[in-house]
């Protein structure tokens, strides 16, 4: 299959990425996110979605590509939801100045719900390449479903 370039996709990687810099992978929040059971291939695949549009934007993205960074992103989601998130109060850094404090407390505080925002963005990402991967592969069978990475990818991010 040519590489994606829709301009739906496009907008919604577009919009993954930013929600994931500015809500996610913030100063206070990256060093605890770091402490997660993620191997550097899985946090390759996390940037490669979130930090490297620039780099696919005209020439388009292989489903295979997008498919594996969604999984990585979901598998991130899953891990953040049972490790990081019950005991985010207590494992942030308290070691900050006044100002810091108020924007430590609010990333902390919005973290659950930032991290179901990333997730529905996902979602939607990933049920638009899934239209697209159905469409174009005709009667052969369509790319994820020849991805065992893909199997669990929806109940991780808890839609579907």
């Amino acid at each position: 299959m040519d590489r994606i370039k829709d301009a739906h996709v496009i907008r919604l990687i577009e919009q993954i990425g930013v929600h994931y810099k500015t809500n996610i992978s913030n100063r206070f929040l990256r060093p605890l996110m770091l402490q997660l059971q993620i191997d550097k291939p899985t946090w390759d695949r996390i940037e490669f979605l979130t930090e490297k549009l620039e780099l696919f934007r005209y020439q388009g993205f292989h489903l295979d590509e997008l498919y594996l960074s969604i999984a990585a992103c979901a598998r991130f989601v899953d891990l953040s939801r049972s490790n990081l998130i019950p005991n985010l109060k207590n494992k942030i850094s308290t070691t900050s100045s006044a100002s810091d404090k108020i924007l430590r407390d609010m990333a902390a505080n919005n973290f659950p719900h930032n991290l179901d925002v990333f997730a529905d963005l996902l979602n939607s990402l990933l049920t638009a390449i899934l239209d697209i991967d159905k469409y174009s592969a005709g009667k052969k069978p369509p790319v994820f479903s020849q991805m065992p990475e893909m199997i669990n990818v929806s109940s991780m991010l808890g839609g579907l």
